[in-house]
């Protein structure tokens, strides 16, 4: 167990935290990738092993103290001390203000944010005895300013985003590196394709965030030096306005 090292996604998608996981598997590192469905992970993790890597997924809901309790716990036990935690749950939705009821409000936040202090907490207990590790948080344009119709999901990152700079002064002292790199622009999903093609129609231009290159963002964050930590930065292509 000694010479092993775990990173866990929590919000293995088919893009962003595939991406991330595979990124830190060449690296050595044992990818511990998480969605509510778990049969919907198998691909990711063949994919790692077919790649030389290795992987496990597990169904987990993040927003359920009691799942991400025993996940951290189960992992830390039976397969290695984890050294990097990342929290890409989205829940990027939209509604009219007047239509946005309290349970969509409440799902949202729960989804965004409340499964992020989880994983946050819990992979702290984790590092802290080891006085090192890595915990990233997703941030989103929605991050820093809320849109029309996005009230649920700006209100869900501002408070992820307020939670990350919290955790950060707390644990950067103790060996814990935190970040909230901020994605701002589209990303080459499956999403975008469908319904926004006029923006994908920018990916052969490089208009459109790679996951492949976000991951490679998040392997450098997580190399950093202590004496140069980052906590904040943003990830946006060269043809988004900001």
């Amino acid at each position: 167990m000694s010479d092993k090292k775990a990173i866990l996604v929590i919000g293995a998608g088919d893009a962003t935290g595939g991406a991330i996981a595979r990124r830190f598997a060449r690296e050595g590192y044992i990818a511990c990738v998480t969605r509510r469905q778990a049969d919907k992970l198998q691909p990711l993790v063949d994919q790692i092993k077919a790649e030389g890597g290795q992987a496990h997924g597990f169904g987990s809901d993040a927003r359920k103290e009691e799942e991400m309790v025993a996940l951290v716990q189960q992992i830390e036990k039976e397969i290695a001390p984890i050294e990097v935690a990342v929290f890409n749950i989205g829940a990027n939705v939209r509604f009219g203000i007047t239509e946005t009821t309290a349970r969509v409000y409440y799902k949202v936040w729960e989804m965004a944010c409340f499964g992020g202090f989880l994983m946050g907490r819990e992979a702290a207990k984790a590092m802290l005895p080891r006085g090192r590790g890595t915990i990233i948080f997703t941030g989103a344009t929605a991050s820093l300013r809320g849109r029309d119709g996005y009230a649920a999901f700006a209100g869900a990152k501002h408070a992820l985003r307020a939670l990350a700079q919290s955790m950060a002064r707390e644990l950067w002292p103790k060996g814990i590196h935190v970040a909230h790199p901020v994605i701002d622009g589209a990303i080459d999903t499956e999403f975008i394709r469908t319904t926004f093609p006029e923006r994908y129609a920018l990916k052969e231009q490089g208009g459109i965030l790679q996951p492949e290159s976000i991951a490679d963002a998040y392997w450098q964050i997580h190399m950093q030096p202590r004496n140069a930590w980052t906590h904040e930065t943003e990830l946006r292509p060269w043809l988004e306005s900001f």
